[in-house]
């Protein structure tokens, strides 16, 4: 049976701020919240640490458990900033890229573009430690996300802006995260998320200035024109088709 006070695992970066913002202050919803990057957000839920997450987009399909709540995501209509490719060679020269492995979804919408956009084929590589960023070699590229690209996205030439990719392929936003909740979780529950987060979206300024970004200049310029929180008709298209692509990246944790 569902805790009393639900376990709600979301991602700690920059761009959830209004969510956990609204979740802590709307007053509506009592919840314990587990912060962590969003690949960890996906084991907290399928572990059955938490029961309801905001989760990489790309697990869904592989969860029984669990069913689509609220129309709130972590989307973008077009640039998202925060998802990028980095290098000093133009795409189409590309032979290896390091994938952060924060975030499941980037990877595989890496891999999407990889071959139905960019039309290369690169050898994958785990990007676990960060100090490769420092030395890249000829034909090198970096799969980037969250906060970090802040701090590097003027280090390289060439920056490919993963959501704006997906639009020219496709035509259609792309939705990052979902929100998802166990089977079974009452509805005044998933209610009184769904309250809580627009509460959180509709004062953006107000949960920027109350988080640890207050002093950073873009944060609420990304949160209101990179960001697009509606999980839409058309961002829930744009899943379904990423989700039946049929293509899959596994990385290399060593190049070989």
């Amino acid at each position: 049976m569902m805790a009393l006070i639900p376990r709600i695992a979301a991602v700690s970066y920059l761009n959830t701020i209004p969510f956990i913002y609204g979740i802590r202050h709307a007053g509506n919803l009592r919840a314990e919240l587990l912060l962590t990057p969003p690949a960890l957000c996906a084991s907290n839920f399928i572990d059955g640490n938490a029961d309801i997450a905001l989760l990489p987009s790309a697990v869904v399909p592989r969860l029984k458990d669990a069913e689509l709540v609220t129309d709130f995501c972590i989307g973008a209509e077009g640039e998202v900033r925060t998802v990028v490719v980095v290098s000093n060679t133009p795409i189409e020269e590309v032979r290896r890229i390091w994938l952060d492995a924060h975030s499941r979804t980037s990877v595989q919408l890496t891999g999407y573009l990889a071959a139905r956009r960019w039309k290369i084929a690169p050898q994958w590589l785990d990007m676990s430690d960060y100090a490769v960023l420092d030395t890249p070699q000829e034909g090198d590229a970096f799969l980037l996300i969250g906060d970090k690209v802040f701090d590097h996205e003027d280090e390289f030439i060439y920056s490919y802006d993963l959501a704006a990719e997906w639009r020219e392929a496709t035509g259609l936003p792309f939705a990052f995260a979902v929100w998802v909740a166990r089977k079974g979780t009452p509805y005044e529950v998933t209610d009184a998320l769904e309250e809580a987060l627009t509460f959180g979206v509709e004062r953006i300024y107000e949960a920027v200035q109350q988080s640890d970004y207050r002093d950073r200049p873009y944060a609420y310029d990304y949160l209101t024109r990179n960001i697009d929180f509606l999980f839409d008709n058309e961002k829930r298209k744009a899943l379904q088709k990423f989700w039946t692509s049929g293509v899959k990246v596994t990385p290399l944790v060593e190049p070989g």
